[in-house]
């Protein structure tokens, strides 16, 4: 029997409009089936996946794409608090960033970050490092089931 497919699950935590549009874009060109969901801000990603408020229906993302400038809650915090939690720790979080500071590489790999990488500002670099993200996440690596276990 072979199992079902479902698309991936994706959780983008960016504010920045014109890099939620480069990312939507290059997640549509990619070769999987994906659901990219968005959020602007630090609070809002913790009660997506927690799923409070507003997001009680929220599905478990499989990748979350975390920005470290964020509004409300900064990245290293949200960060933080997904590695703390029991239910979240195993969810990949790719800290995804205009930063390329040495402090801020460090304190997300100190923090359990799965990978960081620093955003390209040119838009052709940036779908592709997007889908080679999706690619790496989705194609190559061997995620645990539910996130758990």
């Amino acid at each position: 029997m072979k199992p079902i497919l479902r698309p991936v699950e994706i959780l983008l935590v960016e504010d920045n409009p014109g890099d939620v549009r480069l990312t939507r874009e290059a997640l549509k060109e990619g070769k999987i089936c994906n659901n990219l969901h968005v959020v602007l801000d630090g609070v809002e990603a913790l009660a997506y996946v927690r799923r409070q408020g507003p997001y009680a229906e929220a599905v478990k993302p499989d990748l979350i794409l975390l920005d470290l400038n964020l509004p409300r809650k900064n990245g290293l915090e949200v960060l933080d608090e997904l590695k703390a939690d029991e239910d979240l720790r195993r969810i990949p979080v790719v800290v995804l960033t205009t930063s390329s500071a040495e402090k801020d590489v460090m304190a997300s790999y100190n923090l359990h970050a799965n990978c960081f990488v620093t955003k390209p500002v040119d838009m052709d670099q940036f779908i592709t490092v997007v889908k080679s993200v999706e690619d790496f996440w989705f194609s190559i690596v061997k995620l645990p089931p539910d996130g758990k276990g």
